[in-house]
């Protein structure tokens, strides 16, 4: 479940091994150049967090919430 977290939405992926969290972080790149709209998100062997904001308003909007989404049927 994605958390509001510092006017962000957030949440943290946990998988197997380093290979598969990168390959989530290739699909969701995908994704994000899809919407045109780029995550902050971190990665550390087997987890990947992901942050959602539109910097340019300055807190969540639709456009985060539809990433969310997207990102969530992965």
């Amino acid at each position: 479940m994605w958390q509001t977290t510092d006017g962000k939405l957030y949440k943290s992926f946990k998988f197997a091994n380093f290979s598969e969290a990168f390959a989530f972080m290739t699909r969701v790149a995908l994704l994000a150049e899809k919407h045109n709209h780029h995550p902050t998100w971190t990665n550390e062997w087997n987890e990947v967090k992901i942050w959602l904001s539109t910097h340019s308003q300055g807190d969540i909007t639709d456009k985060d919430k539809a990433l969310a989404s997207d990102i969530d049927e992965l």
